[in-house]
């Protein structure tokens, strides 16, 4: 439990720097759909401390106008969790400085798995061509259909996995792993990283001759 509350700590340190620094689109994963099969217990204090920290981080957002945004599935969530959600969501929605996602009983597998079913449901009921179907129709159905695809992603922790993390939107992401825990991580760690990735060179499967 508490390193799940200094996560949040976490959480609004990377939030406050990236907004400082200009970022658009910053996403978090908050909670996994493997994450249900933890301990009851455990789950159940995940919860409160997600309600909790909508409620107290309301005012910040407002304040750095972050749009709050949650991809997953949200319907699976408690019902207190998701209706004070479903309410940070529509008091922050006209902010325009940066989108915080949270994935939220969120799995990359379940979500394309989910693609392939609204698409395949529209085909046999002729509302779009399978001979239409392109990477385009494909990122229209997604959760993240109206955010970029992932430039950076920073996995902590000492972790060398993606964990069913965004699977298709980091098809052209720079990857970087820290040792840090996250309950430990701060801004200091996130500045690392961008570093990181400003000395890396995005070629998107073309050579550096290409691009110079």
């Amino acid at each position: 439990v508490f390193g799940h509350e200094n996560g949040t700590k976490s959480v609004k340190a990377v939030v406050e720097a990236c907004a400082e620094l200009g970022v658009e689109f910053l996403t978090l994963y908050a909670f996994s759909t493997e994450n249900w099969n933890r301990p009851k217990l455990e789950v159940e204090t995940l919860m409160k401390l997600l309600v909790s920290s909508l409620k107290k981080e309301m005012a910040t957002l407002q304040k750095n106008n972050i749009k709050l945004n949650a991809i997953g599935c949200l319907k699976t969530l408690p019902k207190k969790v998701y209706n004070e959600l479903v309410e940070v969501i529509e008091k922050t929605k006209n902010n325009t400085r940066m989108t915080l996602t949270l994935a939220l009983s969120y799995g990359s597998r379940e979500e394309l798995l989910n693609t392939v079913k609204i698409i395949s449901d529209k085909v046999k009921n002729n509302i779009i061509s399978l001979e239409s179907i392109d990477e385009s129709v494909i990122n229209k159905h997604l959760y993240t259909h109206d955010l970029p695809d992932v430039d950076l992603l920073i996995r902590s922790s000492g972790e060398q996995r993606i964990s069913n993390f965004l699977l298709w939107q980091i098809a052209y992401a720079e990857l970087y792993f820290t040792p840090t825990l996250w309950p430990d991580f701060r801004e200091d760690h996130l500045y690392q990283a961008i570093i990181a990735y400003q000395q890396r060179e995005r070629r998107f499967g073309k050579t550096s001759e290409q691009l110079n």
